[in-house]
């Protein structure tokens, strides 16, 4: 494992073991813009996910959403903001969240972990972009 890989997925285990279950995107967001990741995109179908860092870039493959042939779901801006605030609220797994975004039209996502947003993308060029809070992390000593 190259450090690039193994900071990034230090830092991810990190954030995961202090995010509080809502809300808690953007204390992982702020561990993982520390750790140098300036930008994140997010392909949903494939769930493929690159991290866009200071010194390189990290690509990480997770298990397909969907396999085979299928239609693409029309983008539903309110199906979105439903699951974007089921996940804030902590009332959905990250693998949830995933597959509901996927149904609202979502084909891609990136977060901005610099300006602290979040784009989402339909297939037709549809979007919604979402501004999340900055948050102080403790240190701890």
């Amino acid at each position: 494992m190259s450090t690039l890989t193994e900071n990034l997925t230090l830092a991810q285990k990190h954030a995961m073991s202090i995010r509080p279950r809502a809300g808690g995107f953007p204390v992982l967001a702020e561990v993982l813009r520390q750790a140098g990741v300036t930008l994140n995109r997010w392909f949903l179908h494939s769930c493929q996910s690159i991290y866009i860092m200071k010194d390189g870039s990290v690509v990480q493959q997770g298990t397909p959403l969907v396999t085979g042939t299928l239609e693409i779901p029309k983008f539903d801006r309110e199906a979105l903001i439903t699951a974007i605030r089921t996940d804030q609220e902590g009332r959905s797994t990250f693998a949830e969240f995933l597959l509901s975004t996927w149904k609202a039209g979502i084909v891609s996502y990136e977060v901005d972990f610099v300006n602290r947003k979040v784009a989402y993308f339909g297939i037709e060029g549809d979007s919604y972009i979402e501004e999340y809070p900055t948050v102080e992390l403790k240190i701890q000593g």
